[in-house]
């Protein structure tokens, strides 16, 4: 009787599960989800982690600025050139990479499934007009948008999320539409058209559950693209100048002219930045494999 009970239930969220299943069973997207299971442990945890304030200067036992040390005991990935400790500074970048990443991501989502499953399902002039909002915002350059979009609101995280957001809702926008279109014209949609379900039941029921797997697909793409948007204007100078980021860390490096010479300074961040890009990477090539068939069978 368990068995019986429990199936029914399986089959009713397999859309939600099965693709967790696929990534599951690929060796390489596992590694990234255990990555990015690792890198949120530390995120939620980092207060906890970091050993001195990320904004203390460091002395010497002769009162003066401890600038440039190298790693040791006391300063576990040594100090920077104005005595700060950087190993409280990287631990303390993982919590505003995942928040820019998560909310930035979360936010493009939705905006995205809004705009793609409305015009896609509905059609005609809805579907003109909001792909014609679509394409004046994929012309908008993201760069430059994005320098002077921070450069009047102001550098602060709230800020960098609303800038990504009003970047990357654009593209997912016409890849949940191309995938909707193609789920409208089923037959069990247009069965539940013909016994009456209304639109709203058809989207949810329907529509939604069979594009999960574009739109995960495509939040995971937005992760990876909203770490590094963040990464890429606070190392231009534009990020939060009240907290620490791994490109803010990176642009300090820089202005002080110690990039080179300063290793324990500069790698940390920029080897986090990879692994946090690679995981996503191979987390979403397991879901694009298991959306397209026609990949997994290359392999």
């Amino acid at each position: 009787m368990t068995d019986m009970t429990a199936n029914p239930r399986r089959q009713r969220f397999a859309w939600f599960l099965d693709p967790f299943a696929a990534v599951a069973r690929d060796r390489f997207a596992l590694g990234g989800l255990i990555i990015l299971g690792l890198f949120f442990v530390i995120a939620l945890f980092a207060p906890m982690i970091a050993t001195h304030d990320p904004f203390a200067s460091a002395m010497t036992e002769s009162s003066r600025l401890n600038r440039l040390a190298r790693p040791s005991a006391e300063h576990l990935l040594g100090t920077t050139t104005f005595g700060h400790d950087v190993f409280s500074q990287f631990i303390l970048g993982f919590r505003v990479a995942l928040l820019v990443g998560l909310l930035g991501a979360f936010a493009v989502g939705v905006i995205s499934t809004l705009f793609g499953v409305i015009s896609g399902y509905f059609g005609g002039w809805i579907d003109d007009l909001l792909m014609r909002i679509t394409d004046i915002a994929l012309s908008i350059p993201t760069l430059p948008f994005a320098i002077v979009a921070v450069g009047l609101l102001g550098p602060s995280v709230n800020n960098i999320i609303l800038v990504i957001v009003l970047l990357f809702w654009r593209n997912g926008a016409r890849i949940i539409r191309a995938a909707v279109l193609t789920e409208r014209e089923r037959v069990y949609v247009r069965w539940a058209r013909a016994a009456g379900a209304s639109h709203l039941h058809v989207i949810v029921k329907h529509i939604l559950p069979n594009v999960f797997r574009v739109v995960f697909l495509w939040v995971t793409m937005s992760v990876a693209f909203a770490v590094l948007t963040e990464a890429s204007l606070s190392f231009i100078g534009l990020g939060d100048p009240s907290t620490t980021s791994w490109g803010q860390m990176l642009n300090t490096a820089f202005a002080s002219g110690n990039l080179r010479s300063a290793w324990w300074w500069v790698v940390p961040p920029s080897l986090a930045l990879v692994t946090l890009i690679s995981a996503l990477y191979l987390v979403g090539r397991a879901f694009e494999e298991y959306n397209n068939p026609r990949l997994r069978a290359k392999r």
